[in-house]
């Protein structure tokens, strides 16, 4: 039965609403013990990304992608790599175009439906020592680890057996909506800032290609996207873009198992962002919806946080038998 039933995952007591489970560890969790070393790679468009290794000499590798205007030093990316490391694999987070410190090269960046730079970074590490490989992705990052899957259907590297995907708005279009709400739009004004100055920066190098005076008028997603992400990667307006991206129409074709791990409590996400007559039908996805837990939150006690030891007993339970 792809759709587990619901778990027993228990946040702790005085994070009492989604909100809560959500900010706190935002704001407040600490990863300590993650030693990256950092790796260019080169886009066939001539763009770089750039990835952070946290290795422990293992032949098994998990990619880990990050969420919107994340990077690698996110909290849930290195304790995702934390954990994988004690448990004895190689851990490899990549930085989204424009998210590691340095501008990209380029007018565009990233977007929740581009899954081509995480295909890059999963060939590039694919051609190393490794012989198994799974996928994690947070949010957008699980948007995009599902679309790639998706995309490639039963032509996918055979060296990736499993993937999980945590907090994700597999349908864009009432997702957007949803953050425009009242009780929501703390979280679309906080990504609207930091993109805002993300494309101050790109205005001043692509001044033909951006316009940040456009930028007065951003209000909520679709202002940005309408002025921003739609042009700047190929879409004919916000709408077009959100229809487009979104993964939701790709799981279907997921040939890897793969975990999505959605709280029924996350602020980001309405009920057409769980996809659970996909996972019905298709005996590849396995949807998990605990009662809470936030976006990108799952706090616990100790060291790593429910999400990652649910993601590391997915991913290991094969291995164990």
């Amino acid at each position: 039965m792809p759709v587990l039933p619901s778990t027993s995952y228990l946040p702790p007591r005085w994070q009492f609403n989604g909100h809560l489970q959500t900010i706190i560890p935002s704001l407040f969790r600490r990863v300590r013990g993650v030693a990256y070393r950092r790796e260019r790679i080169f886009t066939p468009d001539a763009d770089f990304l750039d990835l952070d290794w946290a290795t422990v000499g293992a032949d098994a590798l998990v990619v880990i992608s990050h969420g919107l205007e994340g990077s690698t030093d996110r909290h849930y990316v290195k304790g995702m790599a934390k954990a994988f490391n004690a448990a004895g694999w190689d851990a490899l987070a990549w930085n989204c175009r424009s998210c590691s410190g340095e501008m990209n090269r380029l007018a565009r960046f990233y977007h929740h439906g581009d899954s081509l730079d995480l295909e890059t970074v999963v060939r590039h590490a694919a051609g190393g020592r490794y012989r198994e490989m799974a996928l994690v992705g947070f949010s957008m990052g699980g948007s995009m680890t599902l679309r790639l899957l998706g995309e490639k259907g039963s032509e996918v590297l055979p060296v990736i057996r499993k993937a999980v995907a945590i907090s994700v708005p597999c349908d864009l279009v009432t997702s957007v909506v949803h953050l425009s709400k009242p009780g929501n739009r703390f979280y679309a004004r906080r990504f609207i800032r930091k993109l805002g100055r993300k494309i101050k920066a790109k205005a001043e190098l692509f001044p033909e290609q951006i316009n940040y005076r456009h930028f007065k008028g951003v209000k909520a997603f679709k202002d940005f996207d309408d002025r921003y992400t739609a042009p700047l990667h190929g879409f004919r307006d916000a709408e077009d873009f959100y229809r487009q991206a979104s993964v939701k129409p790709y799981l279907p074709h997921i040939r890897v198992p793969s975990l999505i791990i959605n709280a029924q409590n996350d602020p980001f996400l309405t009920p057409d962002c769980f996809p659970v007559a996909e996972a019905e039908a298709n005996p590849h996805l396995f949807l998990e919806m605990p009662a809470g837990g936030g976006h990108v939150g799952f706090s616990a006690a100790g060291g790593a946080n429910w999400a990652e030891r649910r993601t590391l007993a997915f991913v290991l339970q094969n291995e164990k038998g």
